[in-house]
C-alpha cells in the first residue's frame, strides 16, 4: 500500500481576496498551484525572494491593473477589506461578489482563455 506524504493544503482558494505582503497590491486568485509550475528561467529572473517552489502558488488579478501574476503562497495574507477589487478580466472568472469574495465561475469564458 503506498503513503501519501507531505501533501500541503492551500491557505487561499479561488475567489478569495488576498494583500501581497512583498509589493502592497491587492488581488483576487483565480487559479492554485500545488507547487511551482512555471519556468525555471522564470523562477530566477522573477522570483527575486526565492520563495519555496514546492508549496502552492496563486494566479492572481491585480487590483487596478490589467495584467494577472503568479504569486507563492509565503508572500500572500489575507486582505481583510473585503472590498471589491477592480479588474477587466473578472467576468471571465466570477459572476459576483458576495461576502467579502468572488464566486459563480462562468465557465464558458474560463474556456475560451485556454
Amino acid at each position: 500500500m503506498a503513503t501519501i506524504t507531505n501533501i500541503k493544503r492551500s491557505k487561499f482558494s479561488v475567489g478569495e481576496l488576498i494583500h501581497h505582503q512583498l509589493f502592497d497590491y491587492r488581488g483576487v486568485i483565480v487559479d492554485v498551484d500545488p507547487t511551482f509550475q512555471s519556468t525555471e528561467e522564470w523562477y530566477e529572473t522573477v522570483a527575486r525572494s526565492r520563495p519555496p517552489k514546492d508549496e502552492p502558488w496563486y494566479h492572481v488579478l491585480v487590483h487596478g491593473a490589467t495584467h494577472t501574476t503568479y504569486v507563492a503562497e509565503k508572500n500572500l495574507e489575507r486582505d481583510e477589506s473585503a472590498e471589491p477589487i477592480t479588474h477587466p478580466m473578472l467576468g471571465q472568472f466570477f459572476s459576483r461578489f458576495e461576502n467579502g469574495r468572488y464566486v459563480g465561475g462562468n465557465r464558458a469564458n474560463q474556456d475560451r482563455l485556454h
